[in-house]
């Protein structure tokens, strides 16, 4: 490890972490999971990290290159994180979660058992659920979490239930409840979401752009 951790910054036994990264104060990496010993699981961190005040990432996990988060994130054990990801202030990142790379969580969301491939982007306070009713002996052989594919976007306060697909360039608006599957290239809103439009029907009110996500291409 090459990067000398500043002040309070504290990181267990079993963590790795590249160069060129930048820890505050409070952070915990390699938070030891319940009843195992200090270092017991590893936790594998690329360089040009930028990991911000309180924020704790527990062993067993791995993350990419250039990653930043903001203030009091918590990532708990069994995440795979890809490259150039940012999770804003407060997100709670629960196991078995696959993020790939160049994708944007905004503030106050909660994950767990979820695949967000590339590109994906979630407004504040989107919440993903993984059980269909209270927690039984059986959860983790039942429904499992959502998959949203890549470059979805999804809007503020949005509740996405269990076992759902979020297909390609997907726009889900802002307050929405997804119960089922969305084909790609559909905008959606409401509760439950239904589709509105396609995404080729979008148009910028202030006129700057000629299609959707010009910007992108």
């Amino acid at each position: 490890m090459k990067y000398k951790p500043i002040s309070t910054a504290r990181i267990y036994p079993g963590v790795t972490i590249g160069d060129r990264s930048i820890l505050d104060d409070g952070v915990v990496l390699g938070y030891p999971l319940f009843g195992e010993n200090p270092g017991g699981s590893k936790l594998v961190i690329g360089s040009g990290v930028f990991i911000r005040t309180n924020t704790v990432i527990y062993g067993n996990s791995t993350i990419g290159n250039n990653f930043q988060c903001g203030h009091n994130v918590i990532i708990r054990e069994l995440n795979e994180i890809g490259n150039d990801v940012l999770i804003h202030s407060g997100s709670q990142i629960f196991p078995r979660n696959k993020i790939g790379n160049r994708v944007s969580i905004h503030a106050n969301c909660f994950l767990e058992g979820v695949t967000l491939e590339d590109d994906v982007v979630l407004g504040p306070n989107v919440i993903f659920t993984d059980d269909l009713h209270p927690r039984c002996p059986k959860y983790l052989e039942c429904v499992g979490g959502a998959v949203v594919r890549r470059g979805a976007k999804i809007g503020a306060n949005s509740t996405i239930l269990p076992g759902v697909s979020i297909g390609k360039g997907v726009l889900v608006g802002s307050g929405s409840v997804v119960t089922k599957d969305i084909l790609a290239g559909s905008v959606v809103v409401g509760n439950p979401a239904r589709v509105i439009k396609k995404i080729s029907d979008l148009e910028c009110i202030k006129g700057f752009y000629n299609i959707p996500y010009e910007w992108e291409k």
